[in-house]
């Protein structure tokens, strides 16, 4: 495998949470191990890695132990404030996804890992079958814009790409109350028209879209 598709030591921010490519993760920071490494991330133009925690908390309890998904999503800096000392906010925009070859946590609690980045979703326009998925977003996304009074505050983020497969169903991911575990499955599928098929059943399920 070629250098440009592996990273060593990327620092890696476990939560409880499933970050997709293309998608928005806002973070209020206040642990030293985070505040340290999204400082060193912000001022060198360099990703993080987001996983999905599978055992133990976001703020780090003594004795506890940790454990997360091995399949996660770059995060870059996009917005970034320290409102007063010990606190930092954050936006972070999702990018490739990658996998952990190998992990390791410092003294001071942060994990860090070598990994390898894996292929982005190809460009796959949305069947006739499942547009409908398609145009229930665009008319939730219109509801979000007039809602929102600002781009930042929207739990999405454009170009909005309706006719790509791939799109619609990370951002139904995103928006859906669906579990952690189901949310981590999807983000790992590498078709994504399955991905898309997956994400239409659960809309006609619940009478979202159907």
């Amino acid at each position: 495998m070629s250098s440009a598709l592996t990273l060593q030591s990327l620092p890696l921010f476990p939560l409880g949470a499933v970050l997709f490519p293309g998608g928005v993760l806002p973070l209020r920071i206040f642990e030293v191990r985070y505040l340290d490494m999204i400082g060193r991330c912000h001022k060198a133009g360099a990703p993080f890695g987001v996983v999905l925690l599978t055992q133990g908390n976001e703020v780090r309890q003594p004795g506890s132990t940790e454990a997360f998904s091995h399949v996660g999503t770059l995060a870059t800096i996009s917005e970034f404030e320290t409102p007063r000392p010990g606190l930092m906010m954050i936006r972070a925009n999702g990018a490739q996804r990658f996998r952990i070859t190998a992990s390791d946590q410092l003294r001071h609690g942060l994990w860090v890992a070598n990994v390898e980045r894996l292929a982005a979703d190809m460009t796959v326009p949305i069947p006739e079958d499942l547009k409908i998925t398609a145009t229930a977003l665009a008319k939730l996304i219109q509801s979000l814009e007039q809602k929102a009074g600002a781009p930042s505050q929207m739990p999405i983020q454009g170009p909005w790409r309706l006719d790509d497969c791939g799109w619609v169903a990370n951002r139904w991911c995103e928006l859906l109350p669906l579990p952690m575990p189901l949310k981590q499955r999807l983000m790992e599928l590498d078709n994504p028209l399955v991905r898309l098929e997956l994400v239409s059943d659960v809309l006609a399920r619940t009478g979202i879209a159907n």
